[in-house]
């Protein structure tokens, strides 16, 4: 299986020799990257670099890589979304992973080390606005994972909010990177981020129309399994860690705390929140 050509339509190399949708090259990606899902975001981390060395932009995706710390990184936008995700995280792979010219698997794998900066709405009415938060698990509210194989961890999580929402489907849950973890200091909270296919119903949120599921966050938020509660909503942190898992990539996820759900408040600094962030997931992850 390792040692089989990879078709032009199933891995699409552009005439330049970048991926598709990336526009990379192997050369121009660093082994830590920085993600955010805003591309007006990605000025907003590599303004901390000591040099950029590479800027690109395809679609969505804009490509900043450089040095900070005599570390070399990229920062990378996204888009919203765990379909985003399952784009990002392919290509990423293939350009560590795949030899783009012979079309075929390295029998030698590189891991990444990734790191999402992103915003988030807590569940919980001990976790305020301006908080910072890590994920220590993700728990994926899509169905891109029945495209994939099993995850191998724990879903004791997923499977109690299939159970409360009395859901068709099973959700999916996944870890990040122990190693990532440790190296965060105490100003970061940890907890349990539920990933959603979408900004409003999916996340409990009513404007003209009225979500299926009622009390959606008072319920979620109740859950407690071995000592761990859902803690957040945000659109992408699942699929990181369930990809990064089979592809044996190092995920993690960084959430800047812009609203509390329960409390009904945003974060009037939400710019400010997001800048401290930048700043703290650089400084951690660059020393």
């Amino acid at each position: 299986m390792e040692k089989r050509r990879i078709p032009e339509s199933e891995l699409i190399i552009n005439g330049d020799g970048s991926i598709y949708h990336l526009h990379l090259k192997p050369e121009h990606l660093a082994s830590t990257v920085f993600t955010v899902g805003d591309p007006d975001r990605v000025a907003l981390v590599s303004q901390y670099f000591d040099q950029i060395d590479f800027k690109i932009q395809k679609r969505e995706f804009i490509t900043h890589t450089g040095w900070k710390n005599g570390k070399r990184i990229t920062v990378l936008s996204t888009g919203m979304g765990t379909d985003n995700i399952e784009i990002l995280m392919t290509e990423l792979d293939a350009l560590v992973n795949v030899d783009l010219e012979t079309r075929q698997i390295k029998s030698s794998k590189t891991s990444l080390d990734i790191i999402r900066i992103g915003t988030s709405g807590s569940m919980q009415t001990d976790i305020p606005v301006g908080s910072l938060l890590a994920s220590e698990l993700g728990i994926g509210m899509d169905t891109l994972m029945a495209y994939y194989p099993e995850l191998s961890g724990d879903q004791g999580l997923a499977l109690a909010i299939q159970k409360e929402l009395g859901l068709s489907f099973l959700p999916y849950q996944a870890s990040a990177s122990s190693q990532l973890l440790a190296k965060l200091d105490q100003e970061i909270l940890t907890g349990v981020t539920l990933t959603c296919p979408g900004f409003y119903a999916p996340q409990g949120r009513e404007v003209r129309l009225k979500p299926k599921f009622d009390n959606m966050i008072e319920r979620l938020s109740s859950i407690q399994i071995g000592g761990k509660r859902v803690t957040n909503f945000e659109m992408e942190t699942a699929g990181y860690y369930a990809l990064g898992e089979l592809l044996g990539h190092r995920m993690l996820s960084l959430n800047a705390i812009v609203a509390n759900r329960p409390l009904k408040k945003f974060d009037t600094e939400a710019e400010k929140t997001v800048d401290k962030l930048i700043r703290k997931a650089l400084d951690l992850f660059t020393a």
